[in-house]
């Protein structure tokens, strides 16, 4: 199914920038400067590829099919699973924003803490959530959903990506994850 080997794909991606992520963490707790610019193309990538581009087409097409025709086990497993968890994810992002924006009008340890908290948050979260909709939902969902469907979840999703793309949005992202994990790689 095109829609779930693109999204698989994005989780590659997406995978790529939470390596840098921890790499970025252990590097301050080895001592290391807390690079402010670099965390904040962390949160540009996250918000904008993690988010916006993979969530929206998980929550706008794939989800809301399920959720709207796999009866009780779909509503369970997306609004009380994918959804929380993507909401938790971005509480982590707004965390590691909020302590960046303190670290840079006060540089303590209190506040290189809360960027490794909020950074490392969202990277732990990620991981595991990625596992999941790998393992179990994108499986359950191409098992349960109707053909018709899973068609019409494919032409949507291929109009999204087709769209972001007029607009740069991959390439912009995956431009910013080259530099991050290529400064982050160990």
């Amino acid at each position: 199914m095109y829609s779930v080997e693109l999204m698989v794909m994005e989780h590659d991606n997406i995978l790529k920038l939470l390596g840098a992520v921890e790499n970025a963490c252990c590097r301050i707790i080895e001592g290391g400067e807390v690079n402010t610019e670099d965390f904040e193309k962390m949160i540009y990538f996250a918000r904008n590829y993690a988010d916006k581009h993979h969530h929206g087409k998980e929550e706008q097409v794939l989800f809301a099919e399920m959720t709207n025709h796999l009866g009780k086990i779909g509503t369970n497993l997306i609004q009380h699973g994918m959804l929380v968890e993507h909401d938790l994810g971005r509480l982590h992002i707004a965390d590691l924003e909020e302590s960046i924006k303190l670290y840079k009008e006060s540089p303590i340890t209190l506040h290189k803490l809360g960027i490794i908290e909020g950074a490392s948050g969202y990277a732990k979260l990620l991981k595991r959530h990625i596992g999941k909709e790998n393992e179990v939902i994108y499986p359950y969902a191409e098992k349960t959903l109707t053909e018709d469907i899973l068609i019409s979840v494919d032409e949507r999703v291929r109009a999204f990506e087709d769209e972001a793309n007029a607009q740069g949005v991959q390439k912009h992202c995956l431009d910013i994850l080259e530099e991050l994990t290529s400064k982050y790689s160990d």
